[in-house]
């Protein structure tokens, strides 16, 4: 088992989980594609910068839109979401991902789970449901778009694998993430832009959303996806709805009890299950195939 590759996964579910709250902010100045426009628009060119004698090889159609899809239309869909429900409501949802990410390796023929790493993500997924499940206001309508973004997200992790191959992660990352803000500048364009200034708060979310929310843990994922299954890379989104509470908690004084931190404690140990049973997995395939057969890793930044 990869272990840079578990650590940077770790490092993007834990970044992923400050999302939900830091737009919960930034909605309050830029409607939820202006938002997307401006995470992603902000976002890619700082990458391909950073990646820019890599660019030619990922500058496919398929990267590019696949990034419109998974990541463009997925946090558009997540920010009209999260507009119109509960926090909690949605962090629930985003549980459910690796299901869909296992379930779609399976149909795509690219993966099959055993047991071991199914009952891993329904321990972790009874974790999200204890962590997350403490209540709010919410609605169907924002609901079943959270729903629609987690399905789109899980679509790309499945994908993502096939589409790093060969190419660097940051700038798969950067052409992806052009691509989506150029999507979400498309819904955007026939909204108002806000005449007013955005407060310190506002602006500060924003930073925040690109840079922690976007930059780092965007190219964490892909690093540590293209080393792993995409069903293990799926379970590490489990950690988002721990820390999208815990922020709840630490800034806005959302109550927190035990049956919230038994749910980390078993968000923690699904996440566990699952890495102990695909690096098994993972290491039964790689004697089957012989040293002479391993695939070679995909060129880093």
């Amino acid at each position: 088992m990869n272990r840079s590759a578990l650590l940077a996964l770790t490092a993007a579910g834990l970044m992923f989980g400050l999302t939900v709250p830091l737009s919960k902010v930034a909605l309050g100045w830029l409607d939820p594609a202006w938002l997307a426009t401006a995470r992603f628009g902000l976002a890619a060119p700082v990458l391909a910068v950073v990646a820019w004698r890599s660019l030619r090889p990922a500058l496919t159609v398929r990267v590019a839109a696949w990034g419109a899809a998974g990541y463009g239309a997925m946090v558009v869909l997540q920010n009209l979401g999260v507009e119109r429900t509960s926090v909690t409501h949605a962090a629930i949802i985003f549980g459910t991902v690796p299901v869909f990410v296992a379930a779609g390796s399976v149909l795509a023929g690219r993966a099959a789970a055993g047991p071991a790493a199914w009952s891993g993500f329904g321990v972790a997924l009874a974790g999200v449901v204890l962590v997350a499940g403490s209540g709010g206001e919410a609605s169907l309508t924002g609901d079943a778009l959270v729903v629609a973004s987690a399905v789109l997200g899980s679509a790309l992790i499945v994908v993502q694998g096939e589409l790093l191959e060969g190419r660097d992660p940051v700038a798969v990352t950067a052409v992806q993430m052009g691509a989506a803000g150029l999507f979400s500048l498309v819904f955007a364009l026939p909204t108002r832009l806000p005449a007013a200034a955005p407060t310190a708060s506002q602006a500060l979310a924003l930073g925040a959303l690109v840079s922690v929310g976007s930059l780092i843990p965007f190219v964490l994922y892909a690093y540590g996806q293209a080393r792993v299954s995409a069903e293990l890379a799926g379970s590490f989104v489990n950690l988002e709805p721990v820390v999208g509470v815990a922020s709840g908690v630490l800034a806005f004084g959302n109550p927190f009890g035990s049956w919230q931190a038994l749910g980390a404690v078993l968000v923690l140990a699904g996440l566990a299950l699952s890495a102990g049973a695909s690096g098994r997995r993972d290491r039964a395939s790689s004697r089957s195939r012989g040293p002479s057969s391993a695939c070679a890793s995909p060129r880093t930044a």
